[in-house]
């Protein structure tokens, strides 16, 4: 009987032993770009294709001309994006304008222009042939106002960003974060991403080089990007009960010692 009380108790011990060890997050779990090679490598750049402009987005649009005059007609009109955090990252003063349910913008003095489907690049030259017979040597500034991307999951600050530059990696977007948590998996981030009236599912694995190369490495408005949890999580350190399992093994230790 006694050799069986030890033995339970020798066992209990391991079990939870093992169990906590088992929950601990290794250094591979919690790093990124890994690679057995240490050298220096080179990537090609991901290609990125242009934004396509869509219904309901918002474009910031500043026109300058010889004719300074003139040209405030424009500057002086147009709807105020109706989110102040729309139009942040450009200045709280920059007038938006609205792409309507058909992919219209209208604009004073020159009125409806098609832009759906169309680059940035492309509005620009269109207005700028527009006001050609208006203004005097017309300057155009086309810029997309509302750039959202959504980081959910295990990451520090979960939540709706915007950002201004032109290119965002997804690396960009984890930092705009807080970084994943050490619970975060690494090798299985979810990108979701509307393309031609279809939302695609992306896996992507953080912990390789190469994505550095991938398609998927420069994020676009309104990409959602969300961290798994690993499963650890559930046994993680900062959940495991530990007074409920000290309070275990001691009263486990105090019995085995009263016993032998």
């Amino acid at each position: 009987m006694l050799k069986k009380l030890k033995r339970n108790a020798f066992i209990s011990i391991l079990a939870t032993c093992v169990g906590l060890l088992t929950s601990c997050v290794s250094q591979r779990e919690v790093e990124y770009l890994q690679d057995k090679d240490n050298r220096i490598k080179s990537f090609n750049e991901a290609n990125v294709l242009d934004y396509r402009l869509k219904p309901d987005d918002e474009l910031y649009i500043q026109i300058n001309s010889l004719d300074e005059a003139a040209a405030n007609v424009f500057s002086s009109s147009g709807n105020q994006s109706s989110s102040s955090s729309a139009i942040q990252p450009y200045g709280a003063s920059l007038v938006s304008y609205a792409i309507d349910k058909k992919g219209y913008v209208i604009l004073p003095i020159i009125g409806n222009i098609f832009v759906q489907n169309k680059t940035i690049s492309q509005v620009t030259e269109i207005l700028k042939d527009s006001l050609n017979s208006i203004l005097n040597q017309p300057i155009v500034t086309v810029k997309l106002v509302n750039r959202y991307i959504s980081v959910l999951g295990e990451v520090r600050s979960p939540g709706h960003y915007t950002y201004a530059q032109e290119k965002l990696t997804i690396y960009d977007a984890l930092g705009l974060a807080g970084d994943i948590t050490e619970y975060g998996n690494r090798n299985s981030v979810i990108l979701t991403r509307n393309e031609d009236g279809k939302n695609i599912r992306i896996l992507i694995n953080l912990t390789k080089s190469d994505i550095l190369a991938s398609n998927y490495y420069y994020l676009r408005p309104n990409d959602i990007v969300y961290v798994k949890p690993l499963r650890k999580k559930f046994w993680g350190m900062r959940e495991f009960p530990f007074q409920i399992i000290l309070t275990t093994l001691s009263t486990a230790l105090l019995f085995y010692s009263v016993i032998k």
